[in-house]
């Protein structure tokens, strides 16, 4: 697919009307956001190395970030035109062979000692920790990391380091479900993996404000999901569902106990007016109180929000504009931006 065939007038309309009231859009910028993605379709150019052996990502949707990119008009063959470079290693790579490949890299070819790294990217689905050799080390500090999210605490350094929005298998099921819910049955929908924080989930359980559900059936689940005004998930729980329930309307409530900064999309979306950030502190009781406190008025602008969210959440074996695929390249080319540093003659 070239990057001339992607439909940029639909794009317009759609931010066009996002821009007329920027108070209740989901984006941090809906102008300058429409305005770079347009420019990022025509210009954007992304380099990738050979990998030393063929190998394939075992998480899922790493894999399909991957092979997405691999396949997109934004890949050049020509290194002198891109404006970043993607370094391939397996999720198996030890910390030497990785200072050996980024050794490589440093005496064979020209580009990463440029700016020492800090136009190239990797993706490494649980993130690197800090090493002591040097040449990892570059590599943690300087380059974009692509991780999943939710990242190990320590491996995800902001502002400068990705997420790739969960892998949602079931997204089919949204538009299967029958849509009747037009009224609320519960305060807080809550998908229970069985184990993680069982004291306060079973706190939830004896207040009938709130749904714990164990059951697997899809249709209930989406039933249940549609009659919750807001939809809990632990932080490094089970996260794949959230962009579902986003889309049916429901409002995410990540139960963590410290401040996260690895959310996708954090250069996109306002997820401080779409989602609420809660503590397990105080229990069931504290948590009633924080939900039934959020005001009818700003509800209804986060539940559109979280829904519009959604969209750019999904992600396509074949890449659609806007979606999730297209996002985390945006937000690299956000990231184009890097210091050249001038190499020093050797007198």
């Amino acid at each position: 697919m070239a990057a001339t065939t992607i439909p940029v007038l639909p794009l317009l309309l759609l931010f066009a009307a996002a821009s007329a009231s920027a108070s209740a859009s989901p984006y941090l910028s809906p102008t300058t956001l429409f305005q770079n993605y347009k420019n990022m379709l025509t210009n954007f150019k992304i380099f990738v190395y050979n990998p030393a052996k063929p190998f394939t990502f075992q998480n899922p949707v790493a894999s399909l970030f991957y092979n997405s990119l691999l396949k997109s008009p934004f890949r050049t063959q020509d290194p002198n035109e891109a404006h970043l470079f993607f370094v391939p290693f397996s999720l198996d790579t030890s910390t030497r062979s990785l200072a050996r490949l980024v050794r490589d890299l440093r005496v064979n070819h020209p580009y990463w000692n440029r700016t020492l790294g800090a136009d190239h990217f990797f993706l490494s689905p649980a993130g690197i920790d800090y090493s002591a050799d040097r040449n990892v080390l570059e590599l943690k500090k300087n380059s974009v990391q692509i991780s999943v999210f939710p990242v190990i605490s320590g491996n995800f350094i902001p502002h400068k380091d990705i997420t790739l929005p969960p892998l949602n298998p079931s997204a089919s099921v949204i538009s299967a479900a029958p849509d009747n819910a037009s009224t609320t049955s519960f305060l807080g929908y809550f998908k229970w993996d069985g184990k993680t924080e069982s004291n306060f989930v079973e706190e939830l359980k004896k207040d009938g404000d709130f749904l714990v559900d164990i059951e697997r059936d899809s249709l209930d689940q989406v039933r249940n999901v549609k009659t919750s005004k807001f939809c809990l998930l632990f932080y490094g729980g089970d996260v794949a569902w959230m962009v579902e329930a986003m889309a049916l309307g429901c409002v995410p409530v990540v139960i963590v106990d410290r401040p996260i900064q690895d959310l996708p999309l954090m250069d996109v979306l306002r997820w401080s007016d779409l989602s609420l950030l809660v503590t397990a502190h105080g229990g069931a009781k504290r948590l009633k109180e924080l939900l039934n406190g959020v005001r009818d008025e700003k509800y209804s602008g986060m539940r559109r929000m979280a829904s519009a969210a959604s969209k750019h959440l999904v992600w396509n074996e074949e890449p659609r504009p806007l979606d999730a695929f297209h996002m985390v390249i945006y937000q690299l080319w956000l990231r184009r931006h890097t210091i050249r540093y001038a190499r020093r003659e050797l007198v």
